[in-house]
């Protein structure tokens, strides 16, 4: 669905910037008026890395007026792979200065304010103050829940998007959309109890020009929310295989939660095919010959684990799916991230795999009654 610009037009452009963004200006129902709300519109960016590194560079080129970069982290050179804002001679420096000087050079008249900080809980209402969209880029969940966390009381839409290993999310989220428009936010994709339950890079990789793909569409989605231009991804999921050269995409709406005297764990629809079952349907898979597998990691397992499990945590796990053994198997992680991932990548390896739903985390309570007194 269209939705009206969010960004009042300047009266009009300089000579340079009209002659640098004239392409734009060519473009059906974009014109120069689009241009002139973009020069307006303050955009600010969380996360100067995979995802934060295309958005800037994007964002800059369009013609966005002003762009506040907010990141604490230095340079490495593992960053090189994807975060395309910086150059080996960066590597040490602050990555908010790779914003300074990359938007300068593509967008003389882009103002961009560098903060070097943290965005958390604490700070984000302040960092975020002023912006008309604010993207998130970062690689954390808590980050990603303090951004959400913040956005949802300043009423700005949320251009969110994440990548790991060959695959990739986007989508916008907006707690105050325009009339007749259901506000959708992070926790509907993502329960909060799910924050943090997420592998890094580091751990399992992240192929570099997947960032690049899911940067130029946060920075386009920016774009539309800016001008009024397109249908925002409000309400849809896309989601990227790069591995097979699929985009998929996904309805998101308002979480409905039913409050019921038994306790039930609505499970996310499955994005590839994989089945989430409750605890029972698990116990009873496992008493008919499944391999209840748990790849969390040791130190989470040290705290209680299901009768009969096989524990491989999830580097591991991906590294060699063959120690899942020959299936059919459900995954248990902490809250269902890693298990579906595990889960996805154990069918990609030919063996039957389903989830727990909702992790140990949902199924604490029943665990804790079936156990003797």
């Amino acid at each position: 669905m269209p939705i009206p610009p969010l960004v009042e037009p300047v009266a009009a452009l300089a000579d340079d910037e009209a002659a640098r963004t004239a392409r734009h200006a060519r473009l059906a129902g974009f014109a120069v008026v689009a241009q002139r709300r973009l020069a307006a519109a303050h955009v600010a960016v969380v996360g100067a890395g995979g995802l934060g590194s295309p958005t800037v560079l994007a964002l800059a080129a369009a013609g966005i007026g002003t762009l506040t970069v907010i990141d604490d982290d230095e340079v490495e050179a593992s960053n090189l792979q994807r975060q395309v804002m910086h150059r080996a001679s960066d590597i040490g420096r602050p990555k908010v200065d790779s914003a300074v000087r990359v938007a300068h050079d593509l967008s003389p008249r882009t103002t961009v304010h560098a903060v070097r900080a943290r965005l958390t809980r604490g700070n984000a209402a302040r960092l975020l103050a002023g912006a008309h969209v604010v993207v998130d880029g970062t690689d954390t969940f808590e980050t990603r829940d303090a951004v959400a966390g913040a956005g949802a009381p300043l009423g700005v839409p949320l251009v969110w998007g994440v990548v790991q290993e060959f695959h990739a999310q986007a989508t916008v989220f907006w707690s105050a959309p325009p009339a007749g428009i259901p506000a959708v936010v992070l926790s509907d994709l993502y329960p909060p109890e799910s924050v943090g339950d997420v592998p890094s890079c580091e751990q399992v990789g992240v192929l570099g020009p997947l960032c690049l793909q899911v940067g130029a569409i946060l920075a386009a989605e920016t774009v539309k929310l800016v001008t009024g231009v397109g249908e925002p991804l409000l309400g849809r999921v896309l989601v990227i295989d790069a591995l097979r050269g699929r985009t998929d995409e996904v309805p998101l709406g308002p979480a409905v939660r039913v409050a019921a005297e038994v306790r039930t764990v609505a499970a996310p629809a499955p994005l590839h095919g994989i089945a989430h079952v409750d605890l029972g349907t698990a116990l009873a898979a496992q008493a008919a010959g499944a391999t209840l597998l748990d790849v969390r990691e040791p130190h989470e397992t040290a705290t209680g684990v299901l009768p009969g499990v096989v524990e491989v945590p999830l580097a591991r796990l991906l590294a060699e799916p063959s120690l899942a053994g020959a299936g059919p198997v459900v995954v248990v992680c902490k809250v269902g991230v890693r298990a579906e991932r595990a889960a996805r990548a154990l069918q990609d390896a030919g063996i039957e795999a389903s989830v727990l739903a909702g992790g140990m985390d949902a199924w604490a309570p029943a665990l804790r009654e079936r156990s003797p007194a």
